[in-house]
């Protein structure tokens, strides 16, 4: 089993690039839900993950709802400033799915209303509307992992 990272419509490549290189630390897998705002062959996205694009598992999908038929088994916990829990009030497991949405408007809200009871939030000041992409997904994966007491990971 591993972890699962979803980026519903990411638009900047240097943060899909970063949580890749996340992703490949730490044996998640990525999955991209199109329309996907850069082309995969990016260079700027190659920069961001680096050379660690090969050890990175990835699909691509045309839409949320193909993830959600095709791991119709999985936990889904779907990130948002818009939630009343924070991030650490749920007991994850391997396996679980962490969904992000777009960088400039995140997660739809039919997406929002349908994952409500698992929708989570990071405690942060109000002086920003959110955290970089990148670097709420890196924060979710590892609270995850440290649950799980950071499974061996290779």
């Amino acid at each position: 089993m591993a972890l699962h990272i979803v980026l519903v419509e990411p638009e900047i490549p240097a943060n899909t690039g970063n949580i890749a290189r996340t992703c490949a630390a730490t044996g998640t897998h990525l999955h991209l839900v199109r329309p996907l705002g850069f082309r995969t062959d990016d260079a700027t996205l190659k920069r961001a993950g680096l050379d660690y694009w090969h050890a990175v598992t990835i699909e691509y999908h045309d839409s949320f709802a193909e993830v959600l038929e095709k791991y119709s088994e999985g936990r889904f916990f779907y990130a948002t400033t818009k939630a009343e829990k924070r991030y650490t009030d749920f007991a994850f497991r391997d396996g679980d799915f962490f969904v992000f949405g777009k960088e400039t408007k995140g997660l739809s809200p039919e997406i929002l209303e349908a994952g409500k009871e698992t929708a989570m939030r990071m405690p942060m000041g109000r002086a920003v509307r959110s955290l970089n992409l990148s670097n709420s997904a890196a924060i979710i994966v590892y609270e995850a992992l440290r649950q799980l007491d950071f499974p061996e990971l290779f």
